[in-house]
């Protein structure tokens, strides 16, 4: 089901791509073609709903920018609370006003997973506000079974795309030009 709606909606291109980990790709997943159709978010969150109901939690997080739209739509359809981290000054965190307490369970929601950076970021916030983590999930990891978390790891799609560090990227040393999609402020050109 989703490597239609990544077919459908054309949401994995192929190029020279900078992500947000800071490793380069020849192919990248774009997450807002998918987002761009409300009906496939509601397609992928149903699928996730199902996989999460044997959780026992009172959160849904989600990392901005991709992780957003699909904590929220989890959220709503499993009438639980949301919230969403963010970048300030390079740093994740809590975006200011939302309500969460100590003891508080919650769900990670994230779109696509290459090295689980972002995810363990998000995971140190909540542990230092006293949140109990039951889980992480996403649409895609494309990390080739690389990124390890302490907690149940569900994923839709699993994808091995390779990724290289700059140095060693074959992408570059053909002088392909190195685009840089998406809006995370943790990748640099």
């Amino acid at each position: 089901m989703l490597e239609k709606i990544l077919l459908e909606t054309k949401a994995l291109m192929k190029g020279h791509y900078l992500l947000t980990s800071g490793k380069h790709s020849e192919f990248y997943v774009e997450k807002i073609k998918i987002i761009n159709h409300p009906k496939y978010v509601e397609t992928i969150c149903a699928i996730l709903v199902k996989k999460l109901k044997k959780y026992d939690f009172d959160i849904v997080v989600g990392p901005a920018y991709g992780g957003i739209v699909l904590a929220y739509e989890i959220a709503r359809r499993m009438g639980k609370k949301f919230v969403f981290t963010q970048r300030k000054d390079e740093k994740m965190t809590i975006r200011s006003g939302f309500e969460i307490n100590t003891g508080d369970k919650a769900i990670i929601v994230e779109d696509i997973v290459t090295t689980g950076g972002s995810i363990k970021e998000v995971i140190d916030v909540l542990k230092q506000q006293g949140i109990d983590i039951q889980a992480v999930c996403c649409i895609v990891d494309r990390s080739n079974d690389t990124a390890k978390f302490d907690y149940d790891f569900i994923s839709l799609l699993n994808m091995n795309i390779e990724s290289f560090s700059p140095e060693e990227c074959p992408l570059c040393q053909k002088g392909i030009p190195l685009t840089k999609p998406g809006a995370s402020d943790k990748a640099k050109l």
